[in-house]
């Protein structure tokens, strides 16, 4: 709470005579706030009378103010006083400076208030004024036996600021502590603390947020002031806090150079950094989420749940072995390394895992190789590369008479094998099989020359020296030898590669029925072919499904684990099975999702975990896949990470996320609003909000005919304004795709006004026709347009689907609507100064974001 004169008289009118308030205008240590969190203001004040320091809080009765509690000292005097909700949302608490007396002459300035131009502490103060003796924190908070000091372990510090710091996620209505400890000369070092519920921590999750302004702030200052080597050194201990090792050891070496005789009181910094540098090395770093009021934003933990990486990303996969990660920004990817850095910039629409040390990329000409750093190899785009194996990956261009030829890149972006065949295999063992023309297919080896010839319809991929093959495309399918012997004759609808000497079959001969079966090279059944599907899960076990409507069966499965050489190990209980790794599978029963081990009974000292989805191990560190969302946990269950539930805004506004999910196959994150002081308001946006989001009520133990799942972010907030951006993805079963919806709700926190695209406009203005006309030209000249469906755009309606963000309004249109099913939502960016005449500028929805 800021200075006011008039309580400053206040406090000045109860204090004994004589004695004389501390600070300086305008910062004089009184406060009037709500200290007891019974919905009155108390005063706090803190001043020195006869060689004493007082704190004393009054609160006011009927016949006036009276004393609460006076603390006092006589060897200790105030440098910092400020009160703020530390340890609960619901009152303040009095935080305080307290500095032994012998060390120093009363200081009567606080450290946040100095005139400069530096948006942090560490420039506030004189040099004389640094080299002090540090103070003690103190927090107190009101009890039933008065103030007492949570505060339980020693906090000393120079600087202190106070406030609610922006997380990761955003600010949450409380305030942390930032305390600034001197060390040598001009240095000062900083962290930052808050209320956990029993005594303050690290609030390591501030501190990329935090720092990185510092950074930022410290950038300019090298840019205006090259040659000072503070500069350098602030900007080297700020990008170490914001996890920037690798800028850090940079910032060093300049500060280092600049000043060679500091050397040696920076060396433990260096050091520092330094171990940092090597622990990321070393360190296995996890991909996790946060939600924030600018959307969902993904880092990298470690395996305490500390964010390494800050998150900044759109979206973030696994490392992999080779150290590098795939990171999405604004829908571009591109690779980073474990200190964060982009080996190759986010220019990409795709890039895969890396195989045999390449990857292939795709952008707006077509698909190429990259090396681990980033070099093009190809000479020329492709319409397609796949992933490399045995040293070769299969490619696709389109020929002189217009039909795409498969054909095989070398490692180093060459083509191996030239383009000419119908369509390519990967290789398995120096061999694989291309279909040469209609009618004939071939065994190759890594140079194209032909080991065998086969004359059939269909040849299928290698597997354990075996091939599935068909005389016709939709005949019966066997097994073929690699000289082209019949082994097991054509009798299957589907006939899988042999993995491990077994491979996966239907025995309906033309896909009238399922009857997914198991058998040996000599073709003979291990499990009979009698289920609905059957999973090969590795190390000697598979998954049999069980149809859940066997007049549907494209309803789906429930599971249960076989031997491969016949038995079944378990009932029929799993809804979802994943692979076996190190003895142990992931399977889900529907509610909970856990792991078996090789006799299909549960793993005891593995988590168990609510919902559906898939766990996978990772060294100690679980990953949990559950319900569309990502968390992680150690071995014994304990949680590491987890995305956030709540959003904050700014205060008092923030939006909470629920699940709801009354059927396994029906699913949905939704949002509440929650601060909205007209509480009317607030429920009528809520309910609105439920009703996007599918929320409606759907019986637990029917089977649907469709899954669905829907899910929320927010895309844009501003000033009032927050608008939300509602997803959903509605797939009946047995489809060849389902359908995507997407809806966002520009929604005013003041007034509760959902906002419709009219209400952006002047009254009376032609708002339909100006926008038709202004997409129409986009999807006339602007190339990227130039999917959609000839004809089919007739100008916009007047309730056309919309958004803004701070600078343009886009709107767009459904899939399938104007353009294919595979363009997703066409999307038109119009630039508000485009439309500038017609906007409503002294409208409730234009100032409620300006």
């Amino acid at each position: 709470m800021m200075w006011d004169k008039n309580v400053e008289e206040m406090v000045h009118a109860l204090l004994p005579i004589g004695a004389k308030i501390l600070g300086t205008a305008p910062t004089r240590f009184v406060q009037m706030c709500d200290l007891d969190g019974d919905g009155e203001e108390e005063l706090a004040g803190a001043y020195r009378w006869v060689g004493e320091t007082f704190v004393t809080v009054w609160k006011r009765g009927e016949e006036g103010w009276y004393t609460v509690q006076t603390i006092s000292s006589r060897r200790a005097q105030i440098t910092h006083f400020h009160t703020a909700p530390v340890t609960s949302k619901k009152r303040s608490q009095l935080i305080i400076g307290w500095q032994p007396v012998e060390e120093k002459k009363p200081v009567e300035t606080d450290a946040k208030t100095e005139a400069t131009e530096s948006p942090f502490p560490s420039q506030h103060k004189s040099q004389s004024e640094q080299n002090t003796a540090p103070s003690r924190l103190a927090v107190y908070e009101w009890t039933s036996h008065g103030f007492t000091d949570r505060v339980r372990r020693p906090l000393t510090f120079h600087l202190m600021e106070v406030g609610d710091l922006e997380a990761i996620a955003g600010a949450d209505g409380m305030s942390e502590i930032v305390l600034w400890q001197q060390t040598d000369g001009d240095a000062l070092h900083a962290n930052v603390y808050r209320w956990n519920g029993e005594y303050f921590i690290e609030a390591n999750d501030q501190y990329p947020v935090y720092f990185q302004k510092m950074a930022d702030y410290y950038q300019t200052q090298t840019k205006e002031y090259p040659d000072d080597p503070l500069n350098w050194y602030r900007l080297a201990c700020a990008q170490q806090k914001a996890n920037q090792p690798a800028q850090a050891v940079a910032s060093m070496e300049a500060a280092v150079k600049l000043r060679p005789s500091a050397w040696k009181s920076w060396e433990p910094f260096v050091r520092l950094i330094r171990t940092e540098l090597e622990r990321r090395a070393t360190t296995p770093l996890f991909p996790a989420s946060v939600k924030s009021a600018e959307g969902v934003k993904w880092g990298y933990i470690d395996s305490a749940g500390r964010f390494i990486i800050t998150p900044s990303y759109g979206y973030a996969e696994s490392f992999q072995d080779n150290g590098l990660a795939i990171v999405q920004v604004k829908n571009r990817s591109g690779l980073i390394n474990t200190l964060g850095l982009f080996v190759v910039s986010p220019i990409y629409q795709t890039i895969t895992p890396f195989s045999e040390g390449r990857a292939v990329v795709l952008d707006d000409r077509g698909f190429q190789v990259i090396d681990e750093q980033g070099n093009i190899l190809t000479a020329a785009p492709y319409s397609f590369i796949g992933s490399f194996k045995e040293g070769r990956a299969v490619f696709n261009q389109r020929g002189e008479q217009g039909k795409y030829l498969y054909g095989y890149l070398d490692r180093s972006g060459k083509e191996a094998i030239p383009g000419q065949y119908l369509a390519a295999n990967d290789f398995q063992d120096g061999k694989a099989v291309v279909e040469v023309k209609e009618g004939e297919h071939a065994l190759i080896d890594r140079s194209g020359k032909v080991l065998q010839s086969y004359p059939y319809a269909y040849v299928g991929p290698m597997g354990d020296g075996l091939l599935a093959f068909s005389e016709s495309l939709d005949g019966p399918k066997g097994y073929l030898d690699e000289t082209g012997k019949v082994v097991i004759s054509p009798q299957f609808s589907v006939a899988l590669p042999f993995e491990e000497g077994k491979a996966v079959v239907n025995a309906s001969k033309d896909f009238s029925e399922n009857l997914y079966g198991l058998i040996d090279k000599s073709g003979s059944y291990l499990i009979p072919p009698k289920y609905n599907d059957i999973q090969l899960l590795g190390e000697g076990r598979a998954a049999v499904g069980k149809a859940l409507n066997p007049g549907k069966p494209y309803f789906g499965s429930i599971y249960a684990i076989a031997d491969t050489n016949g038995p079944l190990l378990t009932d029929f209980l799993y809804t979802e099975v994943a692979e076996y790794k190190e003895g142990v599978a992931s399977v889900t029963d529907g509610t909970r999702t856990f792991f078996i081990d090789r006799n299909g009974q549960i793993v005891k000292n593995l988590p168990v975990v609510a919902g559906r989805g898939t766990l996978t191990l990772k060294g100690g560190v679980v990953r949990a896949d559950i319900d569309q969302r990502v968390a992680y946990y150690d071995r014994s269950g304990n949680i590491i990470w987890k995305q956030n539930t709540i959003i904050p805004l700014k205060e008092p506004y923030r939006v909470i996320e629920h699940k709801y999910a009354p059927n396994k196959d029906y699913l949905v994150y939704y949002p509440e609003i929650k601060g909205m002081a007209n509480r009317a308001a607030q429920e009528a946006v809520n309910q609105r909000l439920k009703e996007l989001s599918q929320i409606k009520p759907i019986e637990r133990n029917v089977q649907l005919d469709a899954s669905y799942f829907g899910d929320f972010s927010v895309s844009f907030f501003k000033n009032r304004l927050v608008q939300l951006e509602l997803t959903g993805y509605n797939y009946p079963f047995g489809a060849a795709h389902g359908m995507p919806t997407k809806y966002y709700v520009p929604i005013d926190l003041v007034s509760g006004t959902i906002y419709s695209l009219k209400a952006l406009f002047k009254p009376g203005s032609d708002y339909v026709s100006v926008l038709s006309e202004i997409v129409a030209k986009q999807i006339k000249n602007d190339p990227q347009y130039s999917y959609v469906f000839e004809g089919s755009y007739k100008g916009i309606s007047a309730d056309q689907p919309f958004y803004v963000k701070e600078d343009a309004l886009y709107l767009y249109f459904a899939p399938y609507e104007i353009a294919p099913y595979a363009a997703g939502f066409p999307t038109f960016r119009i630039p508000f100064p485009q439309i500038s005449s017609i906007i409503d500028e002294n409208g409730e929805f234009w100032k409620a974001f300006h």
